[in-house]
């Protein structure tokens, strides 16, 4: 509880006080009646979950909660939640049990206004027995259908003019659809403000089956919540199917095998559905729906759900905005004139003020973009014209003109275009509703549409369901490989086409198009002479004012040709895949060889009375493992053998390379070859081995004698060594030595070097100075600036690896050995 405490001296009137104390109990009110709000949805819930599984009344669903609450000692809302943890999300139609569940009612929930043909998990029937591709259950058979329907719907709105709730309603349904429809039962359902079902209307339905459904929980997969919350009917067409998956009303469930649960329409979403059950097996015919359809919308308004009255009076014309909706739910090209008269009252123009979306002009103006447009401003030859004249005729006098054809001329960006038109003007209000029908279609635009269809590689379809007339342009002929003289394909010889796979997937989009008017866009593949075609489907429905589909209308293309480029690309993409993944496998293999025969020391070496320091960074980029390598050991004799090489390439050939080398190399030194000997012997290594593929390597080697500080060295190819003394650092003078197996004459000399206390002497790889698009003696100037610098610095204790760490993103492998002779040496 708030205490508000006034301020010495200050009082609060009475008023404000008992305000306060006002709003402190709303707002305690409003905490409570939020619990109480949370509280139900979760008992409602939990009541219909069992419901489902025991297959008993709301009722008893809620006496059952609190028993087994008092029983187990907990309370209600605690029992409500343990059972809804206990459910477990519905199977997907593709993994449900072949097995009926057992239990009573429960949910119905079939696909929105399509027809259920079947477990699309069964094997495929043969082409003729598919009824997804059967056109009879499509075709509307729409002249004899109104004569039909009228005398029924005409007995059913006398009734409702006395029915007196929705018994009577559910009675007189079931009466007069009974023989024409096979309605056996019906069913009426009303949502109430907390989302649940209310039963407000049976017939032909038990007293226990009554009782025990007259109260619905908000659960999901209800039919009749669908059909209200998707405004669309829910058809359940097949038992096997819609027992898979869902639990259907009824004792036992399959009494009825087809149901039918249609929202009734109302001003804005609506709020009840009536079901319809019937002991005939097979699907709803189109004349079936188009009837129940037409029957619920006469029950709207004894329902109490029908649309405001607003009298018989026309319109409002004045509301623009309400004629631009009207017109936008039109098919075809309609427009609102607003007469412009002058001060004498005389009309001067016409002005565009509402467009329906398939207005065109001649120019191509389209729709909205007509909005605004003045008549005479825009079209002038329309002024003095039997046109002209019939609107002023209809707009003084009311009667509805209908022109005879006549031709307009326009030149547009001087081009003349000319169109035929017929026109169609009635007034509504002050102002004129205009129609019109193009009657030309000229050649260049035929030619046009041609065009498109070949180069698309497409071609237009379209299929009457009233006439049962099924067109198709030249384009499809050639995309099915099929003769014109054969006429279009039927539905039923289509699946003789298809490759089996395809069926399932086709036949749904076929039902979704042709039973519930949904528009698709469907891949597929057909058998040719020329062999398996990749196509794709793009179509609509166009719908009578029942909603039932009465023409199609859409476009067939041959996707082949990309897709087997898509096909080559995936195929290309697989191969880029495995290629990267050997080249990683090798990098990784030659990584760890690298790693075996060229251990890196984390310390600096003591070798024959010299200080070494050595440092190696691989490449950042690239997934191949360099050649660089390195050697640095002590000889039997007491000397120091120091050897960098580089070997040309990346991967494992140049890792067995480097290994060749630098083996072959330690050995010969060891039994006492002479340096220049060594590398004849190399050169020749290589050159043997390049049958099996080019090898050539840069090596550059040493030899120190401690006993006089002497240093016999030796090079093939490679960068020579970076001598600092003092505060100068040069490069040695390079004695002959050409690369590593380029030639079988290649000859080495030696060159000999005494070392002094202090020196620094850096054997290193190209990777430590180059840079690309640089000349190499720059990379050499700025090592030797560098060192002189660090070393200054007091630098020089880790210098190798000090270097390698200044030459970041680096694009070839670095190795640098630092040899120092200590001071006091």
């Amino acid at each position: 509880m708030e205490v508000y405490a006034a301020p010495e001296g200050e009082g609060a009137a009475p008023e404000v006080l008992a305000l306060a104390k006002v709003v402190a109990r709303l707002r305690a009110e409003v905490v409570d009646l939020e619990g109480v709000a949370a509280t139900t949805a979760v008992v409602e819930r939990a009541k219909g979950v069992v419901m489902a599984r025991a297959g008993i009344s709301a009722d008893a669903a809620y006496e059952r909660l609190l028993a087994h609450a008092a029983a187990r000692g907990r309370s209600l809302l605690e029992e409500c939640w343990i059972t809804l943890g206990q459910v477990r999300s519905p199977p997907s139609a593709a993994a449900a049990p072949p097995a009926t569940p057992a239990g009573p009612p429960g949910t119905e929930a079939g696909r929105p206004d399509t027809d259920a043909a079947g477990d699309p998990a069964a094997p495929s029937p043969t082409p003729s027995h598919i009824p997804s591709f059967s056109a009879d259950r499509y075709l509307v058979a729409h002249h004899d259908r109104g004569a039909a329907l009228r005398p029924l719907l005409a007995l059913l709105a006398d009734g409702l003019a006395t029915a007196s709730g929705g018994d009577d309603i559910a009675e007189l349904l079931r009466t007069v659809l009974g023989a024409a429809a096979g309605v056996d039962a019906v069913m009426i359902y009303s949502l109430s403000a907390a989302g649940s079902l209310e039963l407000t209307g049976r017939a032909g339905i038990t007293d226990g089956l009554a009782d025990q459904w007259r109260h619905v929980p908000p659960l999901t997969g209800v039919a009749a919540h669908e059909a209200i919350a998707a405004g669309r009917a829910q058809w359940l067409e097949d038992p096997v199917l819609d027992a898979r998956r869902y639990l259907l009303i009824g004792d036992p469930p399959d009494r009825w095998p087809t149901r039918a649960w249609l929202p009734v329409p109302g001003d804005g979403p609506a709020r009840a559905a009536i079901g319809f059950l019937r002991q005939q097996p097979g699907p709803f015919a189109a004349d079936t729906r188009a009837l129940l359809r037409r029957a619920v919308r006469l029950c709207a308004g004894p329902l109490g759900m029908a649309e405001p009255a607003h009298g018989a009076q026309a319109p409002d014309t004045d509301d623009v905005a309400s004629v631009q909706r009207v017109l936008e739910a039109l098919t075809g090209p309609a427009i609102l004139l607003t007469p412009l008269r002058s001060g004498t009252g005389e009309v001067e123009d016409y002005r565009i003020d509402a467009a329906a979306p398939e207005s065109v002009d001649v120019a191509g103006r389209r729709g909205k973009e007509l909005v605004g447009r003045r008549v005479l401003e825009t079209y002038p030859t329309v002024a003095g014209s039997p046109l002209w004249d019939g609107y002023l005729e209809t707009l003084t006098t009311g009667t509805v003109y209908e022109g005879e054809p006549f031709t307009y001329e326009e030149v547009i960006a001087g081009v003349p275009r000319r169109s035929v038109y017929s026109v169609r003007a009635s007034r509504l209000g002050d102002r004129l509703v205009v129609s019109w029908v193009r009657h030309d279609t000229t050649e260049r635009e035929v030619r046009r549409l041609a065009d498109m269809q070949r180069l698309g590689n497409l071609g237009w379809a379209g299929w009457n369901l009233v006439t049962d007339s099924i067109t198709w342009s030249e384009q499809v002929y050639a995309i099915f490989d099929r003769d014109p003289g054969e006429g279009p394909m039927t539905l039923e010889e289509l699946p003789r086409h298809l490759l089996p796979d395809d069926l399932p997937l086709l036949g749904a989009a076929v039902e979704r198009l042709l039973s519930g008017g949904e528009p698709i866009d469907q891949p597929f593949r057909i058998t040719t002479s020329y062999g398996v075609r990749h196509l794709r489907i793009v179509a609509e429905a166009t719908t009578d004012a029942d909603g039932t589909p009465v023409e199609v209308h859409g476009f067939f293309q041959d996707l082949t040709a990309q897709r087997g480029t898509e096909l080559a690309l995936l195929e290309s993409e697989r191969s880029v895949l495995l290629q990267r993944g050997m080249l990683q496998a090798e990098r990784t293999l030659a990584a760890r060889l690298q790693d075996t025969l060229l251990p890196i020391p984390e310390q600096s070496l003591e070798l024959a009375g010299l200080r070494v320091d050595v440092a190696y960074v691989p490449a950042d980029s690239g997934i191949n493992v360099g050649g660089d390598w390195y050697s640095a050991i002590e000889l039997p004799d007491g000397s120091a053998l120091f050897v960098v090489g580089d070997v040309a390439g990346h991967g494992l050939s140049a890792v067995g390379t480097m290994a060749q080398l630098r083996f072959t190399t330690k050995g010969m030194t060891i039994t006492g070859s002479s340096l220049p000997d060594v590398l004849r012997r190399l050169n020749s290594l290589l050159l043997h081995t390049a049958s099996s593929g080019a090898a050539t390597a840069t090596m550059v080697m040493a030899r120190y004698q401690p006993w006089d500080r002497r240093l016999v060295w030796v090079r093939a190819g490679h960068l020579p060594p970076l001598l600092i003394r003092g505060d100068r650092a040069a490069f040695l003078e390079q004695p002959q030595g050409p690369l590593l197996g380029a030639s079988h004459e290649a000859s080495y000399a030696q060159l000999t070097l005494e070392l002094l206390p202090g020196d620094h002497l850096l054997f290193f790889t190209d990777g430590l100075v180059e840079e690309p698009g640089e000349d190499i003696d720059a990379g050499l100037e700025r090592l030797a600036a560098t060192t002189l610098r660090l070393l200054r610095e007091g630098r020089g204790d880790a210098l190798a690896r000090t270097l390698a760490a200044l030459c970041p993103g680096n694009r070839d492998d670095i190795c640098v050995l630092d040899v120092r002779v200590p001071d006091g040496l």
